[in-house]
């Protein structure tokens, strides 16, 4: 994906939230730029500020925020993570996760037909709604219109999914995070939510209810709703 699948969500904003989407290397924008491992894409984000900022991360997306928490706590205020998971393969102990053998397949789709493949995914995840549809219908040709993602960023990508576990580094997160899971998520299980009350008690965790992977274009309006309450927890004087 590319920052254009965000702007339904940023022109819902209140003036006082200064939105800034971002292109991670390989997509969009940054189509020609390259990674290989999750600390290239913090650095990526670490570049784009200079004071702390709620950050919002969805799906791989969230891995990235995460770990700049980690890694730079002085440019982070709050965690807001979309559809993400500290790990998304099935493990032993890890049974919301997903089989290693869907990356490698929804990889070799996106190598056969990039554009349909998009295309489908993003059909999936507003399934059921007709607000999402609408919306989508109306951002679909933005995001088309952004270079394509660089064939070695989606390798890359898909192997962080596979290969990433941060699970164990939650416990050093002090900063408020809060969770936005899609009831009918196929990649992120809503299981997830029981696993995080876990590992991460005081962090909040909402589940929007006939959700798939894009709570914020199925579900727009109530998105921007939490973002804004969650926004205004740091900023009360707004």
């Amino acid at each position: 994906m590319n920052k254009a699948i965000w702007q339904p969500v940023i022109e819902q904003l209140p003036d006082w939230i200064e939105p800034q989407a971002i292109d991670l290397p390989g997509h969009g924008e940054a189509s020609a730029a390259r990674f290989t491992v999750l600390d290239d894409l913090v650095a990526t984000l670490a570049a784009h500020v200079d004071q702390p900022a709620l950050w919002v991360g969805w799906s791989m997306g969230g891995l990235a925020v995460t770990q700049l928490a980690l890694e730079h706590p002085e440019k982070v205020s709050a965690l807001m993570l979309v559809s993400s998971s500290p790990c998304f393969v099935q493990k032993a102990d890890w049974p919301c996760g997903m089989k290693a053998e869907v990356f490698d397949s929804f990889a070799a789709e996106l190598e056969a037909d990039f554009s349909g493949t998009i295309r489908r995914f993003l059909a999936l995840q507003v399934q059921g709604s007709d607000s999402g549809r609408d919306i989508l219908r109306g951002i679909r040709q933005k995001i088309l219109a952004q270079p394509a993602a660089n064939p070695d960023a989606l390798r890359a990508g898909l192997g962080l999914l596979k290969t990433v576990d941060l699970r164990a580094d939650l416990a050093a997160l002090t900063l408020p995070v809060s969770w936005q899971l899609g009831q009918r998520d196929a990649l992120v299980k809503v299981a997830l939510a029981d696993e995080l009350a876990r590992l991460m008690p005081a962090s909040e965790i909402n589940i929007y209810k006939r959700a798939a992977h894009a709570p914020f274009l199925s579900h727009l309006t109530q998105f921007v709703d939490e973002l804004t309450r969650f926004a205004k927890t740091l900023c009360p004087q707004k």
